[in-house]
């Protein structure tokens, strides 16, 4: 059954956090692994400490959350409940993730990949912070921008038309091409006839060699 914590008077609702834990190398499963819990704003205090199983998964652990109404409409109140969640196991690094986001009424899923020790380049624990929504974070203001901005001049021309160049003749669905020059033969079905030579669009009679 999952775990149950009292929810204080600001947070009425509750969401769960179930968290998947494998090894970085080739995603197997840890069984085995410590899972703690701490809320954001009080970092030392452990609020919760659980275990994973032979598939690597917790149960799912109920925590605090802002009324579900929060989440509804854009208003002043953040809608989620921040927790910090430490992982643990034998023969791998420890980690720890700072923000972890727990709405009302829904199922954060965190996954976490553990390095082996014998892999690993240093000692210490190491931390991932996800950072707050924009709508809530302290960020900078942002950049003010026209509406309407202008199109810089690339010395390009379009015509409204198409034009054609002086100097090139529109025949239609025919390009124009110069007259061409043809040399040989044109066989009779029957009997030998004399050879053609077109030559500049004119026909030309001359007499058949035997």
């Amino acid at each position: 059954m999952p775990t149950t914590l009292t929810a204080t008077q600001d947070m009425p609702d509750t969401g769960t956090l179930q968290v998947n834990v494998n090894s970085i190398l080739g995603s197997r499963a840890i069984s085995g692994a410590t899972i703690q819990i701490f809320s954001n704003s009080i970092p030392d205090q452990i609020i919760e400490e659980i275990t994973t199983d032979v598939n690597g998964q917790t149960e799912p652990v109920v925590l605090p959350a802002p009324p579900l109404e929060y989440s509804m409409e854009p208003t002043a109140q953040q809608p989620y409940s921040l927790f910090n969640v430490r992982i643990s196991a034998p023969g791998y690094e420890g980690l720890e993730i700072s923000g972890a986001e727990i709405l009302s009424g829904e199922n954060a899923l965190q996954n976490v990949s553990l390095m082996p020790r014998e892999n690993a380049l240093g000692t210490s624990e190491e931390l991932f912070v996800i950072p707050p929504h924009t709508l809530y974070g302290d960020y900078p203001p942002k950049i003010a921008e026209n509406e309407i901005k202008s199109i810089n001049e690339t010395g390009e021309i379009v015509l409204s038309r198409v034009v054609i160049p002086s100097g090139v003749r529109n025949t239609g669905n025919r390009p124009s091409v110069p007259p061409l020059l043809f040399l040989g033969k044109i066989p009779a079905p029957t009997r030998p006839s004399p050879a053609l030579i077109l030559i500049r669009g004119q026909n030309v009679s001359v007499p058949q060699p035997f």
